[in-house]
């Protein structure tokens, strides 16, 4: 449980971030004509809000699976530099090992560079339950995103310039 704490208290504002972010993706998503389960899904699988926000013009204009994948490759390549620095401690980490690989972004990366853990806590408990806890931040917000789009009318102009304002 004091590991569970720690994650929350650290995460807290990435929950904010993600959970914004989550929602504008969500609403994309939705005013594309893609449902929640889509959406939702995509976030649990793909977890890569920029490409994630990339990928909905790129589906909707009808760019080729390998198009789609190219730019993903490009967009996340700075990741494979985040995890250089983590091989150890992943390495450590047996069955969370992949879940870590998979959910080393950048708030998450900056989060474990930083933390400072506590005496006492099991240190890659920690570090586990702050990726989960991200992840599942995003999740939540794509998910509301998502049903907030196919919910509600929305003048889409707003939620475009916070997509070039993340980018930025």
């Amino acid at each position: 449980m004091k590991e569970l704490r720690f994650a929350i208290k650290n995460t807290v504002p990435i929950f904010f971030t993600y959970l914004f972010i989550g929602i504008a993706f969500g609403i994309l998503m939705s005013d594309a004509g893609y449902g929640v389960l889509l959406s939702t899904a995509s976030a649990f699988f793909i977890f890569a809000g920029s490409m994630q926000i990339v990928m909905v013009p790129m589906m909707t204009s009808g760019a080729s699976l390998i198009s789609i994948a190219i730019m993903t490759f490009f967009i996340n390549a700075r990741h494979l530099f985040y995890g250089i620095g983590f091989i150890e401690q992943f390495r450590s980490m047996g069955w969370r090992r992949p879940y870590m690989i998979l959910t080393l972004t950048d708030e998450t990366y900056s989060l474990l560079c930083s933390v400072q853990y506590d005496p006492g806590l099991d240190k890659n408990k920690a570090a586990f339950l702050i990726a989960f806890l991200d992840h599942m931040y995003w999740v939540f917000g794509c998910f509301l995103g998502s049903c907030a789009g196919r919910f509600l009318d929305f003048d889409m102009e707003g939620i475009i310039f916070s997509a070039t304002a993340f980018f930025l």
